[in-house]
């Protein structure tokens, strides 16, 4: 699926590499940064240069969470590169806090590895590492090689700073799981991850203006989390068949694109099941209409333009298990079947409306 904003540089084991248009722009301050300070034109190159090798540590970083989080049978969809850093976008976390543990701590160590061969590669060339430069911060005068050394362990010590949810707030809640509920071990480093957001906004203002960015994702990012916690508690043991919708439309695929924008129109439903004879053949959103409209097509048969690659849900699967799909918002509608026969259609909207109908919670009543 396409990634807006995004360009895709590749794929390893299956997954995605992008990076975000807005990391270019800090390509191109770090070079007018060197140009400002009178520097070479070369001495830009080489900042550019440093930036992207620091990046490409960044990559290997996010793909040990990745990896790792394979190995719990938990998928990645995708790494992304923004300015402040990567983002491993994990279908889930796993529900062990031992592996949870596991995932989050992964990454910074992988950094800290880097670092240790790097220092290799210097002592065994004769150059070693200047600990007094790296002290005072002195990385004008230090070579491309210490730099990186020097920076692949700032790397691994910011990740670990308990701010949920970077690695270590994740290090944090995990450790807390082991003896507390879930959703309270959540709450607490929730709390001192917005804590430490506040601080890095303040310091930000002050010294760098990076600190500002990260600190504004991490309070958001905790609160977020909190919010899915509260969900996936409130949802323990509830069945997709609880909550799924029975009344709903089901289209031919042989119908026109003006006859389904018709049906969208005269009807409260944002996304249809079509069936062809007894089977479920495709999904169809409206943003897919709307679009199909745009273009002319009206009376192109939406089997054309139908979401032909779709999730089914099974009767008897947990609701819990299925959230991160939901969430994904890759698909706009699930259809439910029992016994390859469909009975219901689930979608984010109407599981939320679910939520916030039942007596016995305050989730999602805002």
């Amino acid at each position: 699926m396409h990634k807006k904003w995004s360009l895709n540089i590749g794929s390893i084991s299956g997954i995605r590499v992008f990076i975000h248009w807005t990391f270019l722009i800090l390509i191109g301050w770090i070079f007018l940064m060197h140009f400002s300070m009178g520097h070479s034109i070369s001495e830009g190159l080489r900042g550019v240069a440093f930036i992207l090798a620091l990046f490409a540590c960044v990559v290997v970083h996010e793909f040990g969470h990745a990896l790792t989080a394979k190995r719990f049978g938990v998928k990645t969809k995708d790494i992304t590169l923004y300015p402040i850093g990567g983002i491993a976008s994990l279908e889930s976390m796993p529900e062990k806090p031992s592996q949870e543990l596991l995932v989050a701590s992964v990454g910074p160590a992988i950094n800290l590895v880097i670092a240790f061969v790097i220092w290799l590669g210097l002592k065994f060339t004769g150059k070693g590492v200047n600990l007094s430069e790296i002290l005072n911060f002195n990385y004008q005068e230090m070579s491309f090689a210490s730099s990186l050394f020097s920076a692949n362990i700032i790397l691994a010590l910011f990740n670990l700073i308990p701010a949920f949810p970077m690695d270590g707030g994740r290090v944090l809640r995990s450790a807390l799981a082991m003896f507390m509920d879930p959703l309270k071990a959540t709450s607490i480093a929730s709390r001192a991850g917005q804590f430490l957001a506040i601080i890095f906004v303040f310091f930000g203002f002050f010294y760098n203006f990076w600190l500002v960015f990260i600190g504004l994702f991490i309070f958001l990012g905790a609160g977020a989390e909190v919010r899915t916690e509260e969900i996936k508690h409130f949802l323990e043991g509830v069945r997709v068949e609880d909550v799924m919708m029975t009344n709903f439309s089901v289209l031919n695929p042989d119908t026109t694109v003006e006859s389904a924008a018709g049906n969208y129109l005269n009807s409260n439903e944002k996304s249809f099941v079509i069936m062809d004879g007894n089977n479920v053949s495709g999904i169809l959103g409206y943003k897919t209409i709307i679009e199909a409209l745009h273009k002319g097509i009206h009376d192109t048969k939406i089997r054309e333009i139908m979401q032909k690659e779709f999730v089914k849900f099974k009767c008897g699967e947990l609701v819990k298990v299925k959230l991160p799909l939901l969430q994904r918002q890759e698909q706009s509608l699930f259809p439910v079947l029992c016994n390859d026969q469909l009975v219901g259609v689930i979608s984010l909207e109407n599981l939320q409306k679910w939520i916030q109908t039942r007596p016995d919670n305050a989730v999602l009543r805002t």
